[in-house]
């Protein structure tokens, strides 16, 4: 499992707006919900009306 993702993520559930790597490329802006014990969370856009779930092992980077 990758640290520092989950760190990022973490630190993430606490900012308004970040970036979310996908590793097939994808990128979503937004507000991070996570749910660290099962390792889930979903990227929220509200100004889009997207929102995105994810497992962490789909991440490639979380940028704040």
């Amino acid at each position: 499992m990758n640290f520092e993702i989950i760190s990022n993520l973490r630190a993430a559930t606490r900012e308004e707006k970040v970036s979310v790597e996908f590793r097939d490329g994808k990128r979503v802006e937004g507000a991070i919900l996570f749910n660290e014990s099962k390792g889930v969370g979903k990227v929220i856009n509200v100004e889009e009306e997207v929102s995105v779930d994810f497992r962490v092992e789909q991440l490639a980077a979380v940028r704040i």
